[in-house]
């Protein structure tokens, strides 16, 4: 009996040592929730959402992006460019330190404390995202890469085969934090569960699929305008609910402090039909929308053997014949910007400057007609496939087109089945949407290269084009601003004019956010950044 009662009383002292987080005051943790478990705190495999927003509170890149999307400073203080756009070099910020001293080798403990960031970390960072044996699916932000040099302690040189001139904000990827170089850590240290970075948090619990807790890091590097140091929050706790209704509960609860996006399951509690919060949330919730980086469209796969997808005529019929603005109004509460542009979004540079296609259901018709005339078809018929979030909206499409004299079919599988028949080429239209990974028009424009055809990149539609090469190829030598800006809306003049994709609308990022939460900011890429965020009771 009496081991039994022992037995109780040393697992409740380590649940208590494992969970120092209940020894902090609440108005200093910040609360959010994950659909999804974080796969890996390891910058190398920061691909999506869940992972990115963790690793950006863990770790520092050489730059970052400011609330504008321009390329600032991060732990370098400063940059110069070569004349020929080849030579990039950085000089890092002093005194910049790592956290996790118990990562660090014993040769390293030997040396004076504390561990500070080296030239050599950046070039070691960078150069494992192409090593093989680390099998980063960032390889590809380094494909311009000629070289990388430490030139000594504070100073790295970068240099390119060819001028990239939107390099810059590819090194602002979470893909190009910098981690110590392998040599300074123990042998077998694993940074997907045990981060060593520089970044305002640092790692202190993990329970996949249930909780992720970081914690204040005392030796960040930044303060706020009166000279304080950041990060204000003492903690942020990470929950892993796959329910996004049970989510929207915990959040109205005030067990969580904020709600990223909007969820069909609940939208019509939060908000009115047209898109402002509901008087019931107003005393208690903040909503901020802002302008996202993200093209939500269906795309074509042009090489496929359905003779409506091959018809000009077709798809441009299938863009006019559908109202983008009635679907967002009704379908999405107003939260995005209709599609009646390009490929590229405004926000960017050339993003929606070229007229794409608006509702015209007469026009549609016709050409429906036309086709039928020219090619004996009667009953063009087409299949969309989605996931099921997206449902409604290819119903609503599915409706729209129906009255024009198109029949549509849709297939509805799991998001992951669905980006690997996408891949795969096996789809011929398929739901799917894309998000800036650095804010440049060349990034939209890459996936209808014809050098990027999937499953080796990402031209899922297979758009193929010898002009449109010519511009995209120029384009990426074109140290004129002007100059490339000009290319770019010639290419995505064109990927609208062949009707390659149908685009279905520009997004917005909307978070819900507890008027207990202060300084929470977004940008054009949805980051979540918490390092000048505070909370009150």
């Amino acid at each position: 009996m009496k081991n039994g009662i022992l037995f109780i009383i040393l697992a409740t002292l380590i649940a208590s040592c494992n969970d120092r987080s209940s020894d902090i005051d609440d108005s200093t943790v910040f609360r959010y929730n994950e659909h999804a478990n974080i796969t890996s705190l390891d910058p190398a495999f920061a691909k999506d959402q869940r992972n990115i927003w963790a690793c950006n509170l863990l770790y520092n890149g050489l730059v970052k992006l400011d609330q504008d999307l321009k390329v600032v400073p991060d732990l370098a203080a400063s940059w110069t460019i070569s004349d020929d756009g080849l030579t990039y070099r950085f000089t890092l910020k002093d005194g910049i330190e790592f956290y996790n001293d118990s990562a660090f080798a014993k040769a390293e403990k030997s040396q004076p404390q504390p561990y500070k960031v080296t030239a050599a970390d950046v070039k070691y960072s960078l150069e494992r995202l192409r090593d093989p044996a680390v099998a980063s699916p960032g390889f590809w932000v380094l494909s311009e890469v000629d070289s990388i040099k430490a030139v000594n302690d504070k100073v790295v040189e970068i240099k390119l085969k060819q001028p990239f001139p939107a390099f810059l904000g590819l090194l602002s990827m979470k893909f190009c934090s910098i981690v110590p170089e392998s040599s300074r850590l123990l042998p077998d240290h694993e940074l997907r569960d045990n981060p060593v970075g520089t970044g305002p948090f640092y790692k202190k619990r993990w329970e996949e699929n249930i909780k992720l807790v970081l914690r204040r890091n005392d030796r960040y590097h930044e303060t706020d305008s009166a000279g304080a140091q950041l990060p204000y929050l003492e903690a942020v706790a990470i929950s892993f609910k796959s329910d996004k209704q049970s989510e929207f509960l915990e959040f109205a609860q005030g067990n969580l402090d904020f709600v990223n996006a909007i969820d069909p399951s609940y939208k019509d509690e939060l908000l009115t039909s047209t898109g402002e919060l509901k008087p019931a949330y107003t005393s208690s919730v903040n909503m901020v929308k802002a302008p996202f980086l993200n093209t939500e469209y269906l795309g074509i796969k042009l090489d496929n053997k359905v003779p409506e997808l091959q018809s000009l005529k077709l798809r441009r019929a299938i863009n006019l014949g559908f109202d983008r603005e009635k679907m967002i109004q009704y379908l999405r509460n107003n939260i995005g910007t209709p599609a009646i542009h390009g490929f590229i979004p405004a926000g960017l540079p050339a993003g929606g400057e070229i007229e794409g296609f608006k509702y015209d259901p007469k026009a549609a018709t016709q050409l429906v007609a036309e086709y039928m005339q020219e090619t004996g078809d009667n009953e063009p018929s087409i299949t969309i496939s989605t996931n099921a979030n997206y449902l409604d909206l290819c119903e609503f499409i599915q409706r729209e087109l129906k009255n024009i004299g198109i029949t549509v079919n849709l297939e509805v599988m799991p998001p992951s089945t669905l980006r690997q028949a996408r891949s795969a080429g096996q789809l011929d239209i398929f739901r799917s949407s894309w998000i800036a990974d650095y804010p440049d028009a060349q990034n939209y424009l890459a996936l209808f290269y014809s050098g990027n055809f999937a499953p080796n990149g990402p031209n899922y539609t297979h758009f193929s084009s010898d002009a449109y090469d010519e511009w995209y190829e120029k384009s990426l030598l074109t140290t004129d601003d002007e100059l490339r800006l000009d290319l770019y809306r010639k290419m995505d003049s064109l990927i609208i004019d062949q009707a390659a994709i149908l685009p279905l609308y520009y997004d917005q990022s909307v978070r819900f956010i507890s008027k207990k939460i202060h300084g929470l900011q977004t940008n054009g890429v949805n980051m979540l950044d918490l390092t000048r965020v505070y909370k009150t009771n």
